[in-house]
């Protein structure tokens, strides 16, 4: 199986429609597949739902989606960086379901995994646990979280094979692997593409099975979301 595809708009063209739930790696705009994004941006799917720890900032990441309006809803645990998101949000022209970050983070490994749901502390009390299943366990109460499972997963990785192992850099290891388990379809957004067999097993973080398609984006921009820098003395 081919899983090496030209370019992220040939690698999307047939898999994303009208309506789907679209799950996407990163960690602020810390390893986002920045092409697949985009190309994302360029197929005009609407109605989409989409997974992801944020939403970009404007004009750049998810937020180029904000602005086409495609989304009409976010999954997400951090918004604060995105002024299109809170116009949005705050005029009711989008939805969100507000996630605490850990919480998020295991709803998709779990949907990986093939758990449906599962139950945590975090929450309980709160607004997040409203309309849920709240139960006792060794005298403590518990929240039900619902897994999550994506129509398309879109991570970025720095080095896969060419049977879709991957592995992932430092901070771009946050979230990655969580959405490449949840998708049913994932594609693979990497830096360096080698040969099966290059990649030592024991350096892997996603393997191969959880990948369909690999595009390579040797120089992604790698925009930084906050730059703080000491005042010259």
């Amino acid at each position: 199986m081919n899983k090496v595809y030209p370019d992220a708009k040939t690698a999307l063209a047939d898999i994303v429609k009208d309506g789907q739930t679209i799950a996407v790696g990163g960690f602020g705009l810390c390893g986002i597949p920045e092409a697949l994004i985009a190309a994302l941006r360029d197929t005009g799917a609407k109605e989409l739902t989409a997974i992801s720890n944020n939403a970009g900032v404007d004009g750049f990441g998810l937020g180029q989606l904000l602005t086409t309006r495609q989304i009409k809803k976010m999954i997400s645990s951090y918004v604060g960086e995105n002024k299109e998101f809170e116009r949005q949000y705050l005029a009711g022209e989008l939805e969100l379901e507000f996630t605490p970050q850990g919480t998020l983070a295991e709803k998709l490994r779990a949907g990986g995994a093939g758990i449906p749901a599962f139950f945590t502390k975090t929450g309980v009390g709160t607004i997040v646990a409203e309309g849920k299943e709240v139960r006792e366990f060794d005298g403590h109460q518990y929240v039900m979280e619902r897994a999550l499972v994506s129509d398309v997963s879109l991570v970025n990785a720095w080095k896969a094979d060419k049977a879709g192992n991957l592995v992932y850099r430092k901070t771009a290891r946050n979230f990655n692997p969580n959405v490449a388990m949840a998708g049913k379809i994932t594609v693979a957004e990497v830096e360096m593409l080698v040969e099966i067999g290059e990649i030592d097993p024991d350096e892997v973080h996603t393997p191969g099975i959880f990948v369909q398609r690999i595009v390579v984006n040797a120089h992604p921009e790698k925009r930084i979301e906050q730059r703080t820098v000491r005042p010259s003395k």
